[in-house]
């Protein structure tokens, strides 16, 4: 039941997308009051996860079917509670359900190719789900509504962890960066799209093979040598949103795209072949080159505001919101994220190597000088960096780490919460469940009540 939370928010993310119900072998696995639960369902919305790039545990049909009842139990009692959802709020997550779709599958076309329906069904389809969703979300909220956790609570949270239990943290910092990427000159750019167009069209006229001018002209070292081809899923989130559009929007194999410009630089893209989720494409990426005195100038700007953060005539939230081309931070007001979502890291899990060095010439409170990086794209670039915090190895306690286990005590408190919401209305309900799913651990609690009303 602990993970219902979650998995409520991963099903709302999926549930747009469902793959056509198969009408043979189809089943209904559970009745919780009026409602119904098919087997397709559950197959469909696992599915869904898979595309969205989730990852699907070992009992996910368990985890599924418990996620399903609780929505269902929780949609029919804020029936029952006269609480409502608008149609203008129905419609607005289904505009936003689509527009991520769009985003992740690269163009609304791309969507409608990959789900076999227009947007228009799909929303249609999707909107009674929807509404059942945002019903469940509002019967939480009423349910959480009175959910707080005070210092005296996360005392005896903490407390009660046997000692030998604590998270041992090692040495964390908190770091933040402004970074200033050059732009290339007009004529520069211009050259690159020249050199570009005409690559297209030898390879439209038959005169060049696509390959052998990526392999030859390429700025991409990681596809050059195998003639620009890149393999990828379209559920990827780690490819450029416009590379990927401009791909999808390629119909026949062998068609060439226009000049298209992503986070790296200008290409053209070919399409070798496409499968379902599955596109390879060759491309020619060309990157127009920056000087030497553009990097001495955003050197000399940097400077510049770093003596200004060091007299105090600015701070550095506004200095990252002004001035920083940086994507990754710039809306945690500068500050480098972890793995974990936190902002302190540890000094071993940082994948910038020339960072760790520049921070070992830090003090507390400091700014580095401005230097030279290569960025995450691979992309030449400046900055200056930031040590706000910085704490040494230790075990977990209050002092260093109360806003974590804050948060885990009002997670498990929440947890409670739902427990018990749980243990006292289910028996209201009418529940039948499907003798297949007996064996699933985390449906016990709900298998009971299904046998008890039999």
């Amino acid at each position: 039941m602990n993970k219902i939370i979650l998995l409520l928010v991963l099903l709302t993310a999926t549930q747009l997308i469902q793959a056509q119900k198969g009408v043979i072998g189809d089943k209904i696995i559970a009745i919780i009051g009026d409602k119904i639960i098919l087997e397709s369902d559950i197959r469909n919305r696992i599915d869904d996860m898979k595309r969205s790039g989730v990852d699907v545990p070992a009992n996910a049909q368990c985890l599924m079917l418990e996620t399903m009842l609780a929505t269902k139990a929780l949609a029919q009692q804020a029936e029952k509670d006269s609480l409502s959802v608008s149609d203008e709020d129905i419609e607005a997550s289904l505009d936003l359900k689509v527009r991520q779709f769009a985003q992740q599958f690269g163009s609304v076309e791309a969507l409608e190719q990959v789900a076999g329906k227009t947007i228009f069904q799909l929303k249609e389809d999707s909107r009674e789900s929807i509404r059942e969703q945002k019903l469940a979300e509002e019967m939480q909220k009423d349910i959480m509504k009175d959910v707080k956790i005070t210092p005296t609570e996360v005392k005896a949270y903490y407390d009660k962890i046997a000692k030998d239990s604590l998270n041992v943290y090692e040495a964390q910092v908190e770091v933040g960066q402004i970074v200033i990427t050059p732009k290339a000159q007009r004529d520069i750019v211009q050259l690159a799209k020249d050199d570009l167009t005409e690559y297209r069209q030898a390879v439209i006229k038959g005169e060049k093979k696509f390959e052998i001018l990526a392999s030859t002209y390429s700025d991409d070292p990681g596809t050059k040598k195998d003639g620009g081809l890149f393999p990828f899923k379209i559920s990827e989130k780690n490819v450029d949103e416009s590379f990927k559009g401009a791909s999808l929007k390629l119909k026949n194999v062998g068609d060439v795209s226009p000049i298209v410009k992503s986070s790296f630089g200008y290409h053209i893209i070919q399409l070798v072949s496409r499968k379902g989720d599955d596109i390879t494409v060759r491309h020619l990426l060309r990157i127009p080159q920056i000087t030497d005195e553009q990097y001495d100038e955003a050197i000399q700007k940097l400077d510049t505001i770093r003596s200004k953060l060091i007299a105090g005539t600015s701070n550095f939230t506004n200095a990252v919101s002004r001035y920083s081309d940086d994507d990754y931070s710039k809306y945690t007001g500068g500050m480098l994220v972890g793995e974990d979502g936190s902002t302190f890291i540890t000094i071993d899990r940082f994948p910038d190597k020339d960072l760790v060095l520049m921070l070992k010439e830090l003090k507390l409170g400091q700014y580095s000088a401005p230097a030279t990086f290569i960025d995450q794209r691979g992309k030449k670039a400046t900055r200056i960096v930031y040590l706000k915090t910085q704490l040494p190895p230790h075990s977990e306690n209050l002092k260093d780490d109360y806003s974590k286990i804050a948060a885990r005590a009002l997670e498990d408190k929440k947890n409670e919460t739902m427990e018990k919401w749980v243990n006292k209305k289910l028996p209201t309900y009418y529940l039948q469940i499907d003798s297949d799913y007996n064996s699933c651990e985390t449906l016990q609690r709900w298998v009971a009540q299904s046998a008890a009303i039999k």
